[in-house]
């Protein structure tokens, strides 16, 4: 697990009431760059999903119909040790926790992925070892279009992302839209990334940067004017 406290000195601030903040959005669009910029600037105990320790996930990219379920248990499972970790081990009191995705996620690739049969079994297994987990306090959902999606999973060049279509993350940025826009446990700030490129122009960090560090109560959408 990749779990460590960063940065001894913050150098920005949220409201305080927040002590969970969630990154989430689909595959590509930038979710671990801002967590660890945010946990750097925040002194945060960063989570990142671990998807490279699932051994079954280059199997699915490859054939879906056959290790779905596999790569989905595994994710499951991983999942669940981690949010344990990071707020049963520590003192979630005392310091601020932000991972690079929600467990949600993990609904929402099930129900991508697995068959009708096979979902049924996830839900049993999730539902029993899940219902004691945290929820996040904020929720930063980074929205893009198909086709920026596209162009980031080409531009960082993982060999295994290299059969993802566009049908594919249509359809699952569709799962995400729907989750996101209706999700009520907390306030959910929706970025939308298709004109934002915060990994190589400082201005589009600050920009982001700067609307997390609002801390919004409510739902909120923004679309951040790049350049």
């Amino acid at each position: 697990m990749n779990e460590s406290l960063i940065g001894d000195a913050p150098t920005m601030k949220l409201d305080e009431r927040i002590r969970f903040l969630a990154i989430d959005g689909v595959i590509g669009v930038g979710k671990t760059s801002l967590a660890r910029e945010l946990a750097k600037r925040l002194g945060a105990n960063l989570v990142e999903e671990q998807f490279a320790e699932n051994p079954f996930l280059p199997k699915f990219y490859e054939n879906p119909e056959a290790y779905a379920f596999q790569a989905q248990l595994f994710f499951l499972l991983s999942r669940i040790r981690q949010f344990e970790d990071a707020f049963v081990q520590n003192d979630l009191f005392r310091h601020l926790v932000i991972s690079d995705y929600t467990f949600d996620k993990d609904r929402i690739f099930a129900l991508q992925n697995l068959s009708e049969s096979e979902y049924a079994m996830y839900d049993t297994v999730s539902a029993t070892l899940s219902k004691e987990l945290p929820k996040p306090d904020l929720i930063v959902y980074l929205q893009a279009d198909v086709q920026t999606l596209l162009d980031r999973i080409k531009g960082r060049g993982r060999e295994m992302e290299a059969s993802i279509e566009g049908n594919y993350l249509r359809d699952l940025l569709e799962r995400y839209n729907n989750h996101l826009w209706h999700y009520t446990d907390c306030p959910v700030l929706i970025i939308n990334m298709d004109n934002i490129d915060f990994v190589h122009n400082q201005k589009h960090l600050d920009l982001v940067l700067k609307a997390i560090a609002s801390s919004p109560t409510q739902t909120t959408y923004i679309v951040p004017e790049g350049g």
